[in-house]
């Protein structure tokens, strides 16, 4: 992982460009993931669509689903060609089209087949390769059993991981219940982080507040924060000045939306309709006095075919702006 402390997790049909873009003019030090990718379609599919980004994105992980260390290789390279700075191997997606793939959590079962593509992965390109994972899967959960998964990934070259505080149980539970009934097991990846010191190791799962992020920080390298950056992006701002000591300006609610209009308008000359863009927006003004308002709105025009940034300048004028300073550690 690159020397970020704070990240966005990679969030299927989320974090898509439009998303990042958005955030980064909230964070200038946050890593940024896109989506996960599968290897197919990159090999075999448009890859601009998938790989494509704003050079503004950076710092940028590209996360990949695949298993196959071939071509898992191949697309850490194409990767590398095309400037990420970081690519991510999933190995913690339970969902059963994953499954079907024969990758993500369920390859936490067969160590050894994980080292091998990792090694072919570190082989293909100098960019810095990582393991995103859980603790544990199904019945499959004991520390030592996740001592010796992070064990053969790091002998085969992996020094960066991103764990998810929770096993996955694979059979009976959607991806949505693995996100909240596995109960959080922040010790454990404490202690994997006491057992491998030489190795960055990045904490998931829950994660709401700048308290817990520094809390966290004692114990751990990193922080990857998922849902709390897409329903409260505005969180990245108190990010940047209380965890990364940035001193730089802080641009305000308003003023991020407003740079958001000349990136908007080039793509809609593309022809990208709005509510593509502006449904990553609607919670920009999280806790805010008229943050109903501006959702209610944008909701209800954005769509339209019609739509412009217009829409936009009419929703601003729905919700009060409100600066940084206000901000607290439980926001």
């Amino acid at each position: 992982m690159l020397n970020s402390v704070v990240s966005v997790a990679p969030m299927l049909d989320w974090t898509d460009r439009h998303e990042r873009y958005f955030l980064r003019l909230i964070s200038h030090h946050a890593l940024l993931y896109t989506e996960m990718v599968t290897t197919g379609a990159i090999i075999f599919g448009e890859r601009d669509r998938y790989l494509q980004y704003n050079q503004q994105e950076h710092p940028l992980a590209l996360q990949l689903g695949g298993s196959d260390p071939a071509q898992l290789a191949e697309c850490t390279k194409i990767a590398a060609d095309y400037g990420y700075d970081e690519v991510n191997l999933n190995l913690g997606c339970p969902s059963n089209r994953v499954q079907n793939g024969s990758f993500g959590a369920c390859m936490m079962a067969v160590p050894d087949s994980v080292a091998e593509c990792i090694d072919a992965m570190k082989q293909a390109a100098s960019l810095t390769v990582s393991a995103k994972t859980r603790i544990g899967i199904d019945e499959q959960d004991s520390f030592e059993e996740l001592v010796h998964f992070i064990g053969t990934l790091h002998l085969a070259g992996c020094n960066d991981f991103i764990i998810h505080a929770r096993k996955a149980i694979l059979q009976g539970l959607s991806p949505k219940e693995n996100r909240s009934i596995p109960p959080l097991r922040y010790d454990v990846v404490y202690k994997i982080k006491e057992l491998f010191p030489q190795c960055r190791i990045s904490i998931n799962g829950g994660i709401k507040t700048l308290d817990e992020v520094s809390s966290h920080l004692q114990r751990v390298d990193g922080v990857m924060i998922g849902r709390e950056a897409y329903h409260n992006p505005y969180f990245l701002a108190s990010v940047d000045k209380f965890i990364f000591d940035d001193d730089h300006e802080i641009l305000s609610r308003h003023q991020i939306v407003e740079s958001m209009f000349p990136y908007i308008e080039s793509e809609m000359k593309k022809g990208l309709r709005l509510h593509s863009i502006v449904r990553h927006m609607l919670g920009i003004f999280q806790g805010v006095k008229g943050t109903k308002a501006w959702k209610r709105y944008l909701s209800e025009n954005a769509c339209k075919s019609d739509a412009g940034i217009e829409v936009l300048q009419q929703a601003l004028t729905l919700v009060d702006d409100c600066p940084l300073s206000v901000v607290t550690s439980q926001s």
